[in-house]
C-alpha cells in the first residue's frame, strides 16, 4: 500500500528556513530518518521508502504555497494513490508553538495551501497535520511572522517536534488516521 505525505512550503533559499516551511522541513527530517533523499521530479522533490511493508511517497511540491493543490493531485494520480492514503503537513497560526494536531478532513482554516489542495481535489475529505507556529506578532504583521526566520529558541523548542511528526506520518501509514488522532492528539 502506498502513502503520500505532502510537506508544504515555499521554495527558495529565502524561505528555507521560515516557520511557514515546517512542512518540508518535516518532510526532510522523515526522509533523513529513513535514508533516503529528495530528487528533482515534476511539481516538486520527491523521495520514497518502504516501511513495514508500505510505501511512502514523499512530496515538497515545487508550486509556491499557494499552488499547492496542482502537484498534490499530480502525484496521487501519477502514483495510483488513494485519498485517504494522503497526509499535508501545514503550518497553522492558531495553534501554540509545536502543538500539533492531526485530523482526517476539515476546512483550510485560512490557510492558502491548504485552500489551493481543497479547491483542486473538490474535496476537504483527507488527512493533514496541523504544526503550530504560534502567533506571536503584533497585529498587522502575520506575514512577516510566518515568513520570517525561526528564532534560535524558537528553532530549539520545536525540533523535537519534528521528529513527533515523523512518528505522527509513519503511524498514518501503518495504522490509519483515526487510530493515529487518538494515540498522538493528546500529547502535548
Amino acid at each position: 500500500m502506498k502513502y503520500l505525505i505532502v510537506g508544504l512550503g515555499n521554495i527558495g533559499p529565502d524561505y528555507s528556513q521560515t516557520r511557514h516551511n515546517i512542512g518540508f522541513m518535516v518532510a526532510d527530517a522523515l526522509a533523513s530518518k529513513h535514508e533516503t533523499v529528495f530528487s528533482p521530479a515534476r511539481y516538486g522533490d520527491r523521495a520514497e521508502f518502504r516501511f513495514k511493508g508500505r510505501i511512502f511517497v514523499l512530496l515538497k511540491p515545487s508550486s509556491y504555497m499557494n499552488l499547492s493543490g496542482k502537484p498534490v493531485l499530480y502525484w496521487l494520480q501519477k502514483e495510483k494513490i488513494d485519498l485517504n492514503n494522503l497526509l499535508v503537513v501545514v503550518d497553522d497560526l492558531a495553534l501554540p508553538m509545536g502543538t500539533l494536531r492531526l485530523r482526517p478532513h476539515g476546512g483550510a482554516g485560512g490557510h492558502n495551501g491548504l485552500s489551493s489542495i481543497i479547491d483542486v481535489l473538490g474535496t476537504t475529505a483527507f488527512a493533514r497535520l496541523r504544526f503550530g507556529i504560534g502567533n506571536d506578532f503584533p497585529r498587522g504583521f502575520q506575514s512577516q511572522y510566518v515568513l520570517g526566520q525561526w528564532e534560535k529558541d524558537e528553532l530549539e523548542a520545536v525540533l523535537p517536534k519534528v521528529d513527533l511528526s515523523c512518528e505522527i506520518a509513519l503511524s498514518f501509514g501503518l495504522q490509519g488516521v483515526e487510530r493515529t488522532m487518538n494515540l498522538y492528539n493528546k500529547r502535548k
